[in-house]
């Protein structure tokens, strides 16, 4: 019986997940897991991606040792960040994190060019300081720009040290505000505006895309062979072809940032939309009109400054008897990355919490009303009222914010507590063999 392997990388955490069709569906197995962090280099925040692609060899030997021989892998990830390779294909230097502050002037000097209402007519983007638009600024301003050859997106530049095969994938390529959502194409436009090297954006290529064999090495490493294929390489993308909608409700990706959208045949880019910080991002032939949502990074930062030790389900049982009912503006960018969670909140709130209950009811609270808020801003931009709410990812694990969901944002919540991302990105590896029989 073929399977499939989907390495599913997110902020804090990667896992392996071989597929097999069995009756239609799907069954999955974990075959390894490894941790994942932004590191801290020279006053930077980036990403050590060496040892991020030797978890991935990793795991592909794991595949094997536990007796599967995948046909296709495929690889997704979160959005925005990249690598720029010079002409020997190596890193121009470390490869940013997100949360690094080095945008701060970029964001200006891009806005001096070409304003955020003209980008977000082009190409749907939500303003976001992290956003790949002011990431390549501010490598024109350092130079870096000026060495680079090839421009990949993580996942992509993942897919190019296994197969050594470069391919940009679409999914991912819309988050990065350069994209235009009418033509599905790099926008020119705004490429020649900011003096961004046109021969670094090269045709985009769609999920389901073969990429190419392993290579020769690599196939000695792990003792066996497979095709590298193209999921949605955008993680959230990925999760959203792995939800089992019965209708086209809106859902919340949750994890280290909560996603909250809904599918729609065209990107919306009204002024309205541009208002709330809604995107359009690419999906498998529809936008996810959808925003962020600062997430359970607020969580897991609380936990490991106020309890590392302490197991999330007594962290839940104490803040399910706390009373606090204050919340916070969790999508502050006080609280995109602090030195001090505990201190973000403090400082946000007018009563201060008196012990870890209260921190994280507090948190749990704040997710909930940004959902509802969200879903107002939602109900408004399309005239569409909803009373459902599907929920994925690890989030959709905790009772006691799908409680406070529901009764804050008065929707029902249907909680799938399931790998979505990788199940999505299992679905097209398996879609893209059955097209190739």
């Amino acid at each position: 019986m073929d399977c499939y392997l989907a390495i599913d990388i997110g902020a804090s955490s990667g896992r392996h997940i071989v597929g097999r069709l069995n009756d239609g569906e799907i069954e999955t197995e974990e075959v390894y897991r490894f941790k994942n962090g932004v590191q801290s280099r020279n006053g930077s925040l980036v990403w050590d991606v060496n040892r991020l692609f030797k978890e991935v060899v990793n795991g592909l030997k794991a595949a094997h040792i536990m007796g599967y021989t995948p046909k296709y892998i495929g690889i997704d990830t979160w959005a925005v960040d990249y690598a720029l390779l010079d002409k020997e294909d190596k890193p121009t230097g470390d490869i940013y994190a997100y949360r690094d502050s080095r945008t701060e002037r970029a964001i200006d000097g891009v806005h001096c060019i070409i304003s955020f209402d003209e980008l977000y007519k082009r190409t749907g983007i939500q303003r976001q300081p992290f956003n790949t638009i002011y990431q390549l600024y501010a490598d024109k301003i350092s130079g870096r720009l000026d060495k680079a050859e090839s421009f990949l997106m993580l996942p992509d530049y993942l897919n190019f040290l296994l197969t050594g095969v470069k391919k940009q994938e679409y999914t991912n390529a819309t988050s990065t505000g350069l994209v235009n959502a009418q033509t599905h194409n790099w926008d020119g436009h705004i490429l020649d505006l900011l003096g961004y090297n046109r021969k670094l954006f090269g045709g985009l290529s769609h999920p389901r895309t073969v990429v190419g064999e392993l290579k020769k090495e690599i196939q000695k490493e792990v003792g066996y062979t497979a095709t590298v294929v193209l999921p949605a390489t955008h993680d959230t993308a990925s999760a959203v072809e792995g939800i089992p909608f019965t209708d086209n409700s809106p859902y919340i990706s949750s994890g280290t940032w909560s996603l909250l959208g809904i599918k729609v045949p065209a990107a919306i880019t009204d002024e309205n939309s541009r208002k709330a910080n809604y995107s359009n991002e690419g999906g498998i032939g529809y936008y996810r009109y959808q925003k962020n949502i600062m997430g359970m990074w607020v969580v897991n930062r609380l936990r490991d400054e106020l309890c590392p030790d302490k197991p999330f389900p007594e962290i839940v049982r104490e803040a399910e008897k706390s009373n606090f009912n204050e919340y916070a503006d969790v999508n502050d960018g006080a609280f995109l990355a602090p030195e001090s969670m505990k201190k973000a909140f403090d400082n946000a709130l007018k009563a201060k919490p008196q012990g870890i209950g209260d921190y994280f009811r507090c948190a749990y609270l704040s997710l909930a009303h940004s959902y509802k808020a969200a879903l107002d801003e939602l109900t408004a931009n399309t005239g569409i009222r909803f009373d459902k709410l599907y929920i994925v990812g690890g989030g959709a694990k905790n009772s006691f914010l799908n409680r406070l969901t529901e009764e804050i944002c008065k929707v029902k919540v249907i909680a799938l507590p399931i790998e979505a991302s990788a199940l999505g990105n299992l679905k097209q590896l398996i879609k893209t063999g059955e097209k190739n029989v």
